[in-house]
């Protein structure tokens, strides 16, 4: 009866909260979600095939969203649970600016990281979810409504652009904070031997470590073309000139119902194609968050799944290492600290620079996976991507993020559509970690919002079915 009582209580949570559209059918208990169809509504929910129960394998699903003409398609997703992986190669669901899949891409996502609001230019947008034989999960809900493009008195947030050089601004610029609830879409064109350099005059927008809620997000590419995305930008911190590989540019302002800010004037111009601009640590395409993310860590009224694409691992098998359930998966080959392993000497020939104490001891874990958790400043998963020797006899790793459990004051930079950080391990053969594998990692962070490793660090092999003890750990209390 309890568990009768527990289906019907989903069921009637499901009915009264998430609605459902003509599109949608219903079996007066709760919204059915089909397998793609037409959604033609002023708004509404869409959803995987057969939410909240696993979704298929080996499934191609498509939805067309249409919204009332004059205005644009608003998608904010709810919920988002799809198989992670680094570059979303197994299941992973696509956006697209029209309805078609030869228009302008917005995103593909997968993992348990809930993306961002996204805004088409037109009333069309479409979604295809692709799924394959393996791993599934949940999948998504996401709820789509027909806005107008922000207009007050004479300002106008978006348009087309034609002019070969000008400035975008958000709402209210500078005479008060942005409004709440606002998504801007500005498409500019270029001569076509040229390309579109922006560079950002001011810069203030609600902070979060991904820029879930507040953002400006750049798009390489037209209508007709396999845009991509350039960088998504939010903090306090100006983002590098950005320069496009094309003549044409999608800039999406978006603003969710909280907290305001100052926000962003950016002047654009275009440029011979080929041009060089000078560029800084982070190239153009690369959003640097600051190192002191969201303040705003409190999050329930979000319905927060919480996490970016790919997924987690447990422990290690060192002699039986199973095989990976998908070949792309392998472990790779790679160069790890242990062959960077080279005296240090000092060019003019003297003495070898004294080895750091901490790096004599045994190379071995302290605590375990639980005690590790609570007494790290952040906890992820990821691919490292690269192991290069740092200053005074440290090691930089580079991984691309699978998902954030902790993330705390950690810089997280995101170039295209991964996510990624950069770690310096004290000692270059403790904790051992391999080029092209997946780890579980934590440590704490320094000062500038660069990830530290001790030799004692708790790192170990991921793999998928990791996830879910991270996440269990994640919700007890330390």
């Amino acid at each position: 009866m309890v568990q009768v009582g527990c289906i019907w209580g989903l069921s009637l949570f499901l009915s009264l909260s998430l609605g459902w559209t003509k599109a949608q059918q219903t079996n007066y208990t709760r919204p059915v979600f089909l397998c793609g169809g037409d959604l033609v509504a002023d708004s509404g929910f869409v959803g995987s095939e057969g939410f909240p129960s696993f979704y298929k394998p080996n499934s191609k699903c498509t939805w067309r969203i249409t919204v009332p003409e004059g205005t644009v398609v608003m998608l904010s997703f709810r919920i988002f649970d799809l198989e992670a992986d680094s570059q979303c190669r197994y299941d992973y669901l696509d956006v697209y600016n029209g309805h078609s899949n030869l228009v302008q891409k917005l995103g593909r996502f997968c993992g348990t990281f809930r993306p961002g609001a996204l805004i088409s230019t037109t009333n069309t947008m479409m979604l295809e979810m692709v799924s394959d034989g393996e791993t599934q999960g949940r999948g998504f809900v996401a709820y789509f409504s027909g806005a107008k493009p922000y207009v007050d008195d004479q300002q106008f947030c978006g348009g087309k652009i034609t002019k070969a050089q000008g400035e975008i601004k958000t709402p209210n610029w500078p005479d008060k904070k942005y409004p709440p609830g606002t998504s801007c879409s500005w498409l500019i064109t270029v001569e076509p031997d040229m390309v579109i350099q922006v560079k950002f005059d001011k810069f203030v927008l609600e902070d979060d470590t991904y820029c879930r809620f507040d953002y400006v997000a750049f798009f390489n590419g037209g209508e007709k073309d396999d845009s991509r995305l350039i960088g998504r930008y939010c903090g306090d911190q100006s983002p590098q000139p950005i320069i496009t590989s094309g003549n044409v540019l999608l800039v999406q302002f978006v603003s969710d119902l909280s907290v305001t800010s100052d926000g962003f004037l950016a002047y654009y111009t275009s440029i011979p194609r080929g041009s060089q601009i000078p560029t800084v640590d982070a190239g153009p395409g690369t959003r640097s968050i600051p190192s002191n993310p969201a303040v705003k860590v409190i999050e329930p009224k979000r319905p927060a799944t919480t996490a970016q694409p790919p997924v987690p691992t447990t422990k290690h098998a060192p002699t039986k290492r199973p095989k990976p359930v998908k070949p792309a998966r392998g472990r790779g080959q790679g160069t790890t600290g242990q062959d960077r392993r080279v005296p240090v000497t000092r060019p003019n020939g003297k003495r070898p620079v004294p080895q750091n104490p901490l790096c004599a001891k045994t190379c071995k874990r302290d605590g375990t996976i639980k005690t590790s958790f609570c007494a790290s400043e952040f906890v992820l998963t990821g691919k490292v991507t690269s192991l290069a020797p740092g200053p005074r006899g440290t090691l930089v790793v580079s991984v691309s993020l699978i998902k954030a459990y902790k993330a705390g004051r950690l810089t997280i930079t995101q170039v295209g559509e991964t996510m990624s950080v950069k770690l310096v391990s004290q000692c270059k053969k403790c904790p051992v970690l391999r080029r092209g594998g997946n780890y579980i990692i934590m440590g704490q962070v320094a000062e500038d919002g660069r990830g530290t490793l001790e030799p004692g660090a708790f790192t170990a092999p991921y793999k998928a079915p990791h996830h879910k003890l991270l996440m269990n750990i994640n919700n007890q209390p330390c």
